[in-house]
């Protein structure tokens, strides 16, 4: 079955499209990627997206607004996949949408809303598309993420010491894998969500993120900023847990700020940027990770990578692209992954990772 995946991250920058050929042989499931691509969103829309999130406001018309034109943009790229990546011919599009608020307290998500409207999708393409995924998963108890940890099991099955794989979008997630025990996972906190805050901030949106992490090459991490960020309740809370930008957003930044006092542009970037890798390291350090695979955005960031090697020395980290799969379409596969589990009545989601009660199929 050729299966074409879109996704649009926490990031919120555009839609990843990737396409795969998936079959089920003699009990294995083999995906054979056969490329990717990403269309970035309109300026006006990524605007529009980022008033509509907390701690803004919105109403019931933008939303409806929004739904119609996150499906365009998704339509957009499904159509292209299909004509540039599938010669024309696929069987089905998985649409994961974009993530508008995940609704959470504490340890339990009480719901999640993923908006762009899938009937652009079948319309423009003419085929059946897969959608809402993640609240199945809610239903039965689950976090409805991370979603990816069916990938990642899969993937990482025959490891044979322990392993995580590591995805660094806007929220930074793990998946952890060890032979003998069942998969740990969570989201691990702001990934690369408050350096694109601070970098936007600070350069008055000149620029959205922190370019091979030149700012925080740049800076020193100011100690004071670091320990009241690291403070937050959320990395005490133990797993299963999720997050997403209704908690790590450019007012929670700015809030911190106002506690320490003025910070430098660039050691403002350096601070964050060692938020992310110091909670990344931690987590994989709880799980005494020997191996880590990595993925998303933030392995473009040159000076994160470094700080999280400097954190985790001893552990193997790779690019998942060793593994033929590129970085920043993981998420487009895992999801045509999913898709091709749900038409085949298959669970797609991993209790011991999300918390959901049991299997269920997703969408």
């Amino acid at each position: 079955m050729r299966v074409i995946g879109l996704i649009s991250g926490t990031s919120m920058d555009g839609v990843d499209a990737a396409v795969a050929d998936l079959e089920l042989r003699d009990g294995e499931l083999e995906l054979h990627p056969l490329g990717s691509i990403s269309v970035p969103y309109e300026k006006k829309l990524r605007e529009d997206l980022g008033a509509a999130l907390p701690p803004g406001t919105t109403t019931a018309e933008v939303v409806c607004h929004l739904d119609n034109e996150i499906g365009h943009a998704f339509a957009n790229a499904a159509k292209r996949a299909l004509d540039e990546l599938a010669a024309g011919a696929a069987d089905l599009v998985v649409s994961h949408g974009q993530t508008l608020f995940h609704q959470v307290e504490g340890n339990k998500v009480l719901g999640t809303l993923q908006i762009g409207q899938p009937a652009w999708i079948a319309e423009v393409t003419g085929l059946p598309v897969v959608a809402d995924l993640r609240t199945r998963d809610i239903a039965v108890g689950g976090q409805g993420a991370p979603l990816a940890a069916m990938f990642d099991v899969l993937l990482l099955a025959g490891s044979e010491r322990p392993t995580a794989a590591l995805n660094i979008g806007g929220i930074s997630n793990l998946t952890v894998v060890s032979p003998g025990l069942e998969a740990v996972g969570f989201d691990i906190g702001p990934g690369n969500a408050l350096i694109d805050a601070a970098v936007s901030h600070v350069t008055g949106g000149a620029e959205g993120f922190d370019r091979n992490g030149l700012m925080a090459g740049r800076g020193q991490v100011h100690p004071a900023l670091l320990e009241h960020l690291l403070a937050d309740p959320y990395y005490r809370l133990s797993p299963p847990k999720t997050t997403g930008k209704e908690l790590f957003h450019l007012s929670y930044l700015l809030r911190a700020l106002e506690k320490v006092g003025d910070v430098s542009p660039d050691d403002l970037v350096a601070t964050v940027t060692a938020l992310t890798a110091l909670t990344i390291a931690e987590a994989c350090q709880t799980y005494e990770v020997r191996e880590v695979i990595a993925s998303g955005g933030g392995t473009s960031n040159l000076v994160l990578m470094e700080m999280l090697a400097n954190q985790l020395q001893g552990v193997d980290i790779s690019p998942i692209d060793d593994l033929g799969i590129p970085s920043g379409a993981k998420e487009a596969y895992f999801f045509a992954l999913i898709g091709f589990l749900t038409v085949h009545q298959l669970p797609g989601n991993v209790p011991s990772v999300t918390g959901a009660a049991r299997p269920v199929m997703l969408g």
